[in-house]
C-alpha cells in the first residue's frame, strides 16, 4: 500500500473503541478512511447518526498526528503492518474473534495463516516437568506437521520455553506483546525475539509504539494468542492466572483447548486439572494426542536403520532401588533418596552420578532427581 493510504489505517485503527465491526460500518457510510478524516464534523455526524467524540475535530487531528509519527517509526524499523482487509491478515483472527483488531503490527517475516497454529501457554513459574514437556512436544510436533507456526506471549516460564524449543528445533514461532515492538518485555528475552523475527518466525502487537505499557494490556494480548491459532494447549498453570483466560477466549473462539494433566496438589497442575475435570480442556500426553484430536495429517515419518543399544541396561541393586523409588514417588531430593534407602549421601549421589550418566534420570535444580 502507498504511504498515503499506510497513514490513514494507522490513524482510523487508533480511534478508541475502533473494532471490525465498527470499521466496517463507518467505512460503508463514509466510504474510505481518508474520507473520515476530511469530512467536517457535523457532516460526519449527521452520517453516521452519532454525536461520539470520535466525531470531532480535534480528536481527528490528534488521531493523524500520532499516526503520523507512527508512520515514520514503522517505516523506519522496517515494521509489517497486518489491515484486516489485507489478504495477509490471519484469516483466524478475522473471522472467530469479535473483539479483533482492525490492524496488527508485525517484526519479522512469517506466514500467519500457516496450515497448522498451535498457542501454548501456561505459567511463569514453570517446572522441569513442564519445561521438559515443552521440549519433547514441540519437538514431536515439528516432526510429524509441515506449516506449522507456534504462538505464545514470550513471558516468563512456558512461554519463553515455547519459543526457545520452536527456534531449537526449527520451526517459526510468534511472539504476541503486550506493548509495542520498539520494547521487547520483559526485557531479558529480546535475543529470543531477534531470532524469532530473524528465522521465520514474527513479533506481533496490536500496540503502537507510542503506547503505554499497562496491566490490563496483558489480558487484552490473550485474546491474540487465543485466536491466532487452531488449538490453545496449556502446560502448567495455578488454580487462577493468565494461561485460564486465555483458555477460555480460546473456547469462545471456539477453538479447542488442551491441558496437560499434572499430581494432584502440585500447585502448578491444579489449573490444568481443573480444566480437564470440568470438561474445559481435553487430556493430552505428548504431541500424538493434540494431532489425532485435531485430525491433522502427520507427514510421512522417515524410517532409518535401527541401531544397537543397550535397551535394558543391567542394574545393580542399589540401581534398581533408586530407580524402584523415582517411579513409585516422582521428582525427590537427594537426602530423601538416601533416608529411603538407609544409605549415606556420598554413596547415594555415587548412585545417582551413575544413573545419570547412563541417561536414566533427570538432574534438576536444588539437588532433585527424576526418572
Amino acid at each position: 500500500m502507498n504511504e498515503e493510504t499506510l497513514l490513514y489505517r494507522i490513524a482510523f485503527a487508533s480511534v478508541r473503541g475502533m473494532g471490525v465491526d465498527l470499521a466496517t460500518k463507518l467505512l460503508d457510510v463514509v466510504g474510505s478512511e481518508q474520507a473520515f478524516f476530511a469530512l467536517p464534523e457535523r457532516e460526519l455526524q449527521s452520517l453516521t447518526g452519532s454525536r461520539h467524540k470520535m466525531c470531532e475535530r480535534g480528536y481527528r487531528d490528534e488521531r493523524l498526528a500520532t499516526a503520523r509519527r507512527e508512520l515514520e517509526w514503522v517505516e523506519r524499523n522496517h515494521i509489517k503492518v497486518f489491515y484486516y482487509t489485507d489478504d495477509a491478515y490471519p484469516t483466524r483472527l478475522l473471522h472467530d474473534a469479535s473483539d479483533a483488531p482492525i490492524l496488527l503490527y508485525g517484526a519479522g517475516d512469517c506466514d500467519l495463516n500457516a496450515r497448522h497454529v498451535v498457542s501454548i501457554v501456561g505459567t511463569r513459574r514453570s517446572t522441569a516437568y513442564g519445561a521438559r514437556f515443552v521440549e519433547r512436544f514441540v519437538e514431536d510436533l515439528a516432526e510429524q506437521l509441515d506449516s506449522l507456526i507456534i504462538v505464545s506471549g514470550l513471558a516468563y516460564g512456558t512461554d519463553i520455553n515455547a519459543h526457545r524449543a520452536a527456534l531449537k528445533h526449527g520451526v517459526p514461532t510468534v511472539g504476541v506483546l503486550a506493548c509495542g515492538l520498539n520494547k521487547i518485555y520483559p526485557a531479558v528475552h529480546r535475543r529470543e525475539a531477534r531470532e524469532m523475527a530473524h528465522h521465520g518466525g514474527m513479533v506481533v502487537s496490536d500496540y503502537q509504539s507510542q503506547d503505554q505499557l499497562h496491566r490490563g494490556n496483558f489480558l487484552a494480548r490473550n485474546r491474540i494468542i487465543a485466536a491466532l491459532a487452531d488449538c490453545a494447549v496449556i502446560i502448567e498453570s495455578a488454580d487462577t492466572g493468565g494461561s485460564l483466560v486465555t483458555a477460555s477466549l480460546a473456547a469462545s473462539y471456539s477453538r479447542d483447548v488442551f491441558a496437560v494433566p499434572g499430581r494432584v496438589g502440585d500447585q502448578y497442575s491444579m489449573g490444568c486439572n481443573k480444566l480437564i475435570k470440568s470438561n474445559r480442556a481435553a487430556a493430552i500426553t505428548g504431541a500424538d494426542d493434540l494431532i489425532k484430536e485435531m485430525r491433522w495429517e502427520p507427514k510421512a515419518r522417515v524410517v532409518t536403520a535401527p541401531t544397537q543399544r543397550e535397551l535394558f541396561p543391567q542394574l545393580t541393586a542399589e540401581e534398581q532401588r533408586v530407580i524402584d523409588l523415582l517411579r513409585e514417588q516422582g521428582e525427590l531430593h537427594v537426602n530423601d533418596i538416601a533416608a529411603a534407602m538407609s544409605l549415606p549421601i556420598y554413596r547415594t549421589l555415587a548412585v545417582l552420578v551413575t544413573l545419570d550418566t547412563r541417561g536414566l534420570l533427570h538432574t534438576l535444580p536444588g539437588s532433585r532427581y527424576s526418572l
